[in-house]
């Protein structure tokens, strides 16, 4: 009885053993789910519910956010801003023989606009690696890859100083600047560089980008300051030949001290989100 019961056991035990995931069957439930996901773009809430906490996403000329709260602050202004939306077809999925882990593969279209207003479209590529965290699927890495040329594939350009060409600063900045193109198209994704020429007392109210902020002081006195919320006795003076990265998403202001210029380069499409949408010019009755 006893060698009989043993065996029962053995039995059952090497039938669950012998149990396969159905690939197929989850292969489906992924293109599925990231199709879902797909259609949570205007909720950053409802986007988040299929990231896992500690998940990674990577978007073309953008540093990678890593956890929730990297990813909420990215998120947030971007699917605020005027004209946004984002889109995507699932091409394809593939899921690991042991049913938790799968990959995706997704063909984007990203629409923004330029602080003026210019409709802006970028398309391209994307993967997502996906886990099951208990039972359910949850996005671990996000990564995009625009089909826009890269930066090795930027003209030569020399732009002596009598040649630089300014015109009035776009609507999403305070009336009084000057702005100058150097080289590329700041609405669109691909390397730039400005210069903004500013006069004495100039401000900036707080406000974020999508896209690392290189700036660089080549006269005058610029002040700025990091935080959501202007603050005199934080902004520090910046003497010609300084520089700073502003982070993207990082909030910050600034003001001129004197008449100042400074250049800006990046990579497109350069956008400013104000912390306070009533700071926004553009949108002044």
């Amino acid at each position: 009885m006893r060698r009989q019961a043993t065996f029962v056991v053995v039995a059952v035990f090497a039938a669950s053993c012998a149990q396969t995931v159905n690939v197929e069957q989850e292969k489906a439930a992924l293109m599925a789910i990231d199709t879902e996901w797909s259609k949570s773009t205007t909720n950053v809430d409802k986007f988040l519910s299929y990231v896992a906490p500690d998940a990674t996403l990577a978007i073309s000329g953008a540093p990678a956010f890593k956890g929730e709260k990297a990813i909420r602050a990215a998120m947030t202004p971007m699917m605020s801003s005027p004209g946004f939306s984002l889109t995507w077809k699932t091409e394809r999925a593939d899921v690991a023989a042991s049913g938790d882990l799968g990959y995706t593969i997704v063909s984007y279209t990203l629409k923004t606009a330029t602080p003026g207003g210019i409709p802006v479209t970028e398309t391209g590529k994307g993967q997502t690696t996906w886990k099951k965290i208990n039972g359910t699927w949850k996005v671990i890495e996000d990564t995009a890859t625009s089909d826009a040329p890269g930066a090795l594939l930027s003209p030569a350009v020399v732009v002596p100083a009598a040649s630089v060409k300014w015109m009035d600063a776009p609507p999403f900045l305070p009336k009084g600047a000057k702005l100058a193109v150097l080289i590329g198209d700041p609405s669109k994704p691909e390397p730039f560089t400005i210069r903004l020429q500013m006069p004495d007392g100039y401000k900036i109210a707080p406000h974020t980008h999508p896209t690392d902020e290189h700036v660089t002081v080549l006269s005058g006195t610029f002040r700025a300051a990091m935080g959501p919320k202007w603050d005199d006795k934080a902004l520090t003076d910046f003497a010609p030949g300084s520089y700073a990265n502003m982070a993207a998403t990082m909030a910050h202001h600034a003001q001129a001290k004197g008449a100042t210029v400074v250049q800006v380069h990046g990579v497109g499409p350069f956008v400013v989100n104000y912390v306070n949408p009533a700071d926004d010019p553009s949108k002044a009755k």
